[in-house]
């Protein structure tokens, strides 16, 4: 019970896949402008990571060796498949927000990594514990720069005003520069920063 826990907790902190083990970087610098699409990406990919997990977990004693990634592709890709054609079915405008990026989950190194190295060694439920761990590491990530850079950037969260006006007439003024993808690999580095000084364990010796 104890390590079924640390499979939840660890992607969380010391163990994340994006500060820690920097995976997943590229939709992290894309989709977090905005934080709704943020939290859809975040989402999908949870989806996608712990069901592939699972479902590699029970099939890894009939997976040839020879073929294992090939089998890890297709059941990824018809996961991705169905995470997109909901998508365009009830969100169509964030799926356009989102472009390829949805697509690009197949390819993404934490879901096929989480394969490679978790699913086809453990049972089923400590497996999709561990896709549902670094999911949410991936999505917690997400939304924290999501949250920043649309708040500084324009003031607003789901389309509501955050940032009073009074604030406006004294002069403050949102910040551009949050909205451009280098501000979010700045605040990327600034969370390894915060979560290194943190945890002495992730310091390098």
């Amino acid at each position: 019970m104890a390590s079924n826990k640390e499979l939840i907790k660890n992607p969380l902190n010391i163990n994340n896949p994006v500060t820690v083990q920097v995976l997943g970087i590229c939709s992290a610098l894309a989709v977090t402008v905005k934080l709704e699409p943020a939290i859809v990406m975040a989402i999908s990919v949870t989806f996608v990571t712990a069901l592939a997990n699972l479902i590699i977990s029970l099939l890894r004693n009939t997976i040839p060796s020879r073929i294992r990634i090939i089998v890890q592709l297709i059941v990824v890709s018809l996961l991705v498949i169905l995470v997109d054609q909901v998508l365009k079915a009830f969100m169509y405008q964030l799926d356009k927000q989102l472009s390829v990026y949805v697509g690009l989950i197949i390819t993404n190194c934490i879901v096929m990594g989480r394969l490679e190295a978790f699913a086809l060694g453990n049972k089923p439920l400590p497996a999709l514990l561990d896709g549902i761990g670094n999911g949410a590491g991936y999505g917690l990530i997400l939304v924290i720069v999501a949250f920043i850079r649309e708040l500084f950037g324009t003031g607003y969260l789901f389309n509501i005003q955050i940032i009073p006006n009074c604030f406006y007439e004294l002069g403050y003024q949102n910040c551009g520069f949050m909205l451009n993808p280098p501000m979010a690999l700045i605040l990327i580095g600034i969370i390894i920063w915060v979560q290194r000084s943190r945890n002495r364990e992730l310091i390098e010796k």
